[in-house]
């Protein structure tokens, strides 16, 4: 089959197949939700700006902690969409009083639980971005709480949405790459060798640090202005965008890329959770981590390798953080699938190429992405949008984004112990490890509960 005849023949069995999500999303009664954003940065505004694209939102609420980002972000929507949206430091506070329909919670990582749950609690539809929580117990609370409250909460790994990943997907569904017993997936970013301790500054007026830091652990202060962000060099400092980076707040490349990959290969082979994890890396390029009074650095490692035993097949990840060359240079991060009638690549902005064993022509399929950030928001949130007013479960319902977080989680978890970890899926528990099994959890800060669902 070459590559005319297979995208157009599976543009007919898969893309298509899913455009009746998109009719049905389409309601020309003129009905709009009611829509509220927490968390109002770079990822929030790519969000939102695809709600009010639709059509079908009105925004009556954004709530974050930091004014430098809030109050630009209600400026842009009023302007695009004429919505004037009233602004919230606390997201308890607007769901009160806005009473929205759906939720959008675009936060830092451990800020996804407690929002997520009390929105679906309230009566509102959620759209948050992945991973699904900090904690593989939070993670667990969200989903008991969408099913309890029978609400619809899709989680942001968007790439179910790209038009050529869904035919790369009917692609390998097909057997064409034949049984696979190794999946790699991958991250090569560039570093720059040790990494400098950043000073400790005083907190800028508009930011209510307290309120950022949370259930999680209080830490020093530092960061820049959300409004002259350089997405090149966003992991500076903890606020903005540095979190993922300190495991206070994140938990490293393996739960910020390697859940949209891991998420490809549960959707692609339908399993739904792996039976051992084990990781191992560190930080040998950075240097130790620093926490003091005065300056620290991030803690998360600048490389990473991690093993997935699944039924069928092995699944791997590496990351790091140095070591760039001009091979890996445009697509640094992707997955591949490596199957008895040849290997299929899987790219993010490069698309697919599946190389045939023993040779022959490759079969390329090129990407189609929105822009900003080559991402495919549009379409996810028109198949939330089906999913709302259908009653049918979103394409990435919280059980399958839970599903792929928790193995970016346990990976952390194997990270942290140092050892292998037996994982009894149906359970959601570790086999034979209690130490391990209660990192499942972790302590809250004071004035704070962990969610039970």
């Amino acid at each position: 089959m070459n590559r005319r005849t297979f995208v157009q023949s599976s543009l007919a069995a898969g893309t298509l197949a899913a455009l009746p999500i998109f009719i049905r999303a389409a309601d020309k009664s003129g009905r709009k939700f009611r829509t509220a954003l927490i968390g109002a940065g770079w990822w929030g505004g790519n969000l939102v700006g695809e709600a009010m694209a639709s059509g079908r939102c009105e925004i009556v609420g954004v709530c974050d902690v930091d004014g430098r980002a809030l109050d630009p972000t209600v400026e842009k929507i009023t302007k695009l969409s004429g919505d004037q949206p009233r602004k919230y430091r606390d997201y308890r506070e607007l769901l009160a009083k806005e009473k929205p329909e759906i939720v959008i919670v675009a936060t830092p990582d451990h800020w996804h639980a407690l929002p997520t749950i009390a929105a679906v609690k309230a009566g509102a539809h959620v759209y948050v971005e992945k991973p699904t929580a900090h904690t593989i117990g939070e993670s667990q609370a969200m989903l008991k709480a969408a099913r309890a409250n029978n609400r619809v909460v899709q989680v942001g790994t968007h790439r179910r949405m790209a038009p050529h990943l869904i035919r790369a997907r009917e692609f390998f569904r097909s057997g064409q790459v034949g049984s696979v017993g190794l999946i790699r997936c991958h991250l090569n970013a560039e570093g720059t060798g040790p990494e400098k301790p950043l000073p400790t500054v005083a907190v800028p007026p508009e930011l209510d640090w307290d309120q950022w830091c949370g259930p999680a652990p209080l830490r020093p202060f530092n960061g820049g202005d959300p409004r002259n962000l350089d997405l090149g060099a966003g992991a500076r400092g903890l606020h903005p965008r540095g979190h993922r980076y300190c495991l206070d707040y994140g938990n490293g490349y393996i739960a910020d890329i390697g859940v949209h990959w891991f998420d490809q290969v549960l959707w692609f082979t339908g399993e739904k959770y792996p039976r051992r994890v084990f990781s191992t890396g560190g930080r040998p390029v950075k240097g130790p981590a620093v926490l003091t009074p005065q300056e620290q650095t991030t803690d998360a490692p600048d490389h990473q390798v991690a093993q997935f035993a699944f039924e069928q097949f092995t699944m791997t990840w590496e990351s790091r953080q140095f070591g760039g060359n001009q091979s890996e240079k445009g697509e640094i991060a992707g997955a591949y699938f490596y199957g008895t009638k040849g290997t299929l690549h899987l790219g993010h902005k490069v698309g697919w190429t599946f190389y045939p064993g023993g040779g022959g022509e490759p079969i390329r399929d090129a990407s189609t992405l929105n822009q900003p950030d080559g991402q495919s928001i549009r379409e996810l949130w028109a198949d939330f949008l089906g999913a709302i007013e259908t009653g049918r479960r979103p394409v990435c319902d919280i059980e399958e984004g839970h599903r792929s977080s928790v193995c970016s989680l346990l990976g952390m978890i194997s990270y942290r112990t140092g050892r292998s970890l037996e994982w009894d899926g149906a359970k959601e528990q570790i086999v034979g490890d209690p130490a391990a099994n209660k990192m499942l959890r972790r302590e809250y800060r004071k004035g704070w509960e962990y969610p039970t669902g």
